[in-house]
């Protein structure tokens, strides 16, 4: 029967792995900075299995995501900094700070029953009681701005996103869907327009602004309509290349090649691989 490994196991091997004598070459080389692009692309990867629905793979790919922190966590164990015991004591403390609602006493392993003081809120109410709280959390590390501690390594339709939702905490915000769809309307008029002012194909700075500025308006609708913006877009560049493989599949079964189809005949073939959606 095959040995049922636990989390010490894990940073026992971690350890093995960066041991200076007998270790791995490729993982005594790495550094912080070197496996960030993993750590991006394991954190991706958890994102797409759940998105697919692949919940089968799901446990390897958490696997791998996981083993992203106990790296780190070994690194800073070399450096003196910080080890896998005290990443958990910090997150578990933040938990049980932001957590008021659940753990009235501060202490983890009191019941609910024991806390006099224990509220039953609604989750509207725990997400502004959450968000007050890592204010003052920003505030106590001296990041004093709205918008500070927002990591400028965010997506930019994730980043969008939470720095409008940081502004509206503040009262910054559109009143409703309604008023920032007029804000998508102006933007897109401000488009049209240094469309009209461009010689033949010729693109301006001024044009890839406004541009920027009207994706920055449809994020902020996605927001007040509580969509993930980010995740559309996903979702929509799936049913895109769901849909262009389709036609693709067509075109070449009528023994053509897509780069010798019309734009018309393609757009035919479109509407129809869209009917089957």
């Amino acid at each position: 029967m095959a040995a049922k490994y636990k989390l010490d196991d894990l940073l026992y091997l971690m350890q093995r792995l960066r041991d200076p004598a007998s270790g791995c070459p490729w993982d005594l080389a790495q550094s912080y900075a070197s496996i960030v692009p993993s750590t991006l692309e394991e954190a991706y990867e958890v994102t797409d299995t759940i998105e697919r629905g692949d919940l089968t793979h799901l446990e390897e790919e958490l696997g791998d995501l996981l083993f992203q922190v106990v790296f780190y966590a070994r690194l800073g164990e070399e450096d003196g900094l910080f080890s896998f015991n005290s990443i958990v004591n910090s997150l578990t403390s933040k938990l049980l700070r932001r957590h008021p609602h659940v753990f009235a006493s501060g202490n983890l392993y009191s019941e609910s029953g024991e806390n006099a003081t224990v509220s039953v809120m609604a989750s509207d109410g725990v997400k502004k009681q959450w968000e007050s709280i890592k204010s003052q959390e920003r505030a106590d590390k001296g990041k004093h701005g709205q918008l500070a501690d927002v990591p400028l390594n965010f997506p930019s339709v994730t980043r969008a996103q939470k720095l409008q939702k940081r502004a509206s905490q503040v009262g910054f915000d559109f009143g409703s869907i309604k008023l920032a769809m007029e804000k998508v309307h102006e933007e897109l008029a401000e488009v049209e327009a240094e469309i009209a002012l461009l010689e033949n194909t010729d693109c301006s700075i001024a044009l890839g602004q406004e541009l920027g500025d009207l994706i920055f308006s449809v994020i902020n609708v996605c927001r007040l309509a509580s969509f993930d913006a980010e995740t559309l877009l996903r979702s929509t560049n799936k049913k895109f290349e769901k849909r262009f493989s389709a036609m693709e599949q067509v075109i070449e079964g009528e023994g053509q090649a897509l780069k010798n189809t019309s734009l018309q005949d393609m757009e035919a073939v479109w509407q129809q691989v869209k009917q089957l959606d």
